[in-house]
């Protein structure tokens, strides 16, 4: 079952269209800055690894987090897949930040005791990014890119 999940999102890849815009910038951003990126994703690391390879945006995001296979409990709004970011990247979940678009990144992220921006990306739903206790919330990427580059020149 997991096999043939993970070949279908593979396969989905192909159709998903452009990334979000403004991710590409907030990327190269993080990475222009000295931060470090990783996906941390609810499907498949092979599924994440295709769509960045198709968008030549492997090079720029340090790490792949996917889906644990046969592990659908340590999937977000299970901490497990930010705590394994952090510990990659050796800092401890209070150092790093969640960029997400629903409410189960921002448990994630509350739950890894992590700090969270709300991405906005569609109408209001029943409970927004900032009702689910998200530390910020940005209606666009390009303001996380924006904020990324205004922060390092007054550091």
């Amino acid at each position: 079952m997991e096999a043939a999940l993970t070949a279908a999102e593979v396969r989905a890849v192909k159709v998903a269209g452009a990334p979000t815009e403004g991710s590409v910038q907030a990327l190269h951003a993080a990475r222009d800055t000295g931060r470090h990126a990783a996906v941390v994703s609810n499907d498949s690391a092979e599924c994440v690894r295709e769509y960045l390879a198709l968008h030549g945006l492997l090079g720029i995001v340090d790490e792949i987090i996917g889906r644990p296979i046969l592990r659908p409990d340590l999937m977000k709004p299970s901490p497990h897949p930010l705590l394994t970011a952090a510990s990659i990247f050796g800092v401890t979940p209070s150092r790093t930040v969640l960029i997400g678009d629903s409410l189960t990144d921002i448990e994630a992220a509350q739950a890894a005791r992590a700090r969270s921006i709300g991405y906005a990306n569609k109408h209001p739903k029943e409970t927004s990014p900032a009702d689910a206790g998200a530390d910020a919330v940005v209606l666009g990427m390009r303001e996380i890119a924006d904020f990324l580059i205004q922060l390092s020149r007054t550091s």
